[in-house]
């Protein structure tokens, strides 16, 4: 089945590049100009990625838009940005995007990314312990639940499979290359300013104090680990 992609844009040239590249690669192209289509679409629709831009008209910009489809929907989403600021990224993880494009790009980066969300998002689940424990941390592979202290820890997609990730190998040093490309893909094995940005913003959400990691600890230089020292 052709994957269907809802490009969330208000130029119509950026919407014309953008469809013709998308067209041309095999994906079927739904398009809207604001925030009330885009959510009306992604309703009624149901497409398997949206490439959002984060200024629009309207009272909703793409964050706003990002956070309201997260009321009812997983479905990935790619921000489309000028900013590549990390304050504005994380923004953007924090309304529930996946992943992020900085404008300008060009047809071979913007093709990596809408492959590499869609592989993410469709990859099957290998076999694994039902809860894994450390300290106040739960995670629950089955339901794809995340506690801390008891308290349920709100994910994107993507930070999820980052701790899982990083779960999955508790204790174990893991290069920056070896995290972005099981994460990510092979296309993201250089993108360490990214990998840092997920992380920090990740510390937020598990940690007791961010600012003084202990549970996703830095190797300077190496990558990361998740240290458990009562690994069960």
């Amino acid at each position: 089945m052709t994957d269907r992609i809802l490009v969330v844009e208000d130029q119509p040239q950026v919407v014309r590049l953008v469809s013709e590249v998308l067209k041309a690669a095999g994906y079927q192209v739904l398009t809207a100009g604001d925030g009330k289509h885009a959510l009306e679409i992604v309703s009624l629709e149901q497409p398997d990625l949206v490439l959002l831009d984060v200024l629009l008209p309207g009272d909703m910009d793409g964050y706003e838009i990002c956070r309201r489809l997260r009321e009812f929907s997983a479905v990935p989403i790619i921000m489309l940005t000028a900013k590549a600021r990390d304050a504005d990224i994380l923004n953007g993880f924090d309304a529930g995007a996946d992943d992020y494009l900085t404008k300008p790009f060009n047809a071979k980066e913007l093709l990596a990314r809408v492959k590499a969300v869609l592989r993410r998002s469709q990859r099957p689940e290998e076999m694994t312990t039902a809860i894994f424990r450390c300290g106040e941390l739960e995670i629950d592979y089955a339901r794809h639940v995340v506690t801390r202290g008891g308290s349920s820890v709100s994910l994107t997609r993507t930070e999820y499979a980052l701790l899982r990730e990083l779960a999955l190998h508790c204790n174990r040093v893991l290069s920056h290359v070896e995290l972005l490309t099981s994460v990510w893909g092979s296309e993201y094995r250089d993108e360490l300013d990214y990998l840092r940005a997920y992380v920090r913003y990740l510390r937020r959400k598990i940690e007791a104090d961010p600012s003084n990691p202990r549970t996703i600890v830095t190797l300077p230089g190496i990558g990361y680990m998740l240290c458990c020292p009562d690994d069960e």
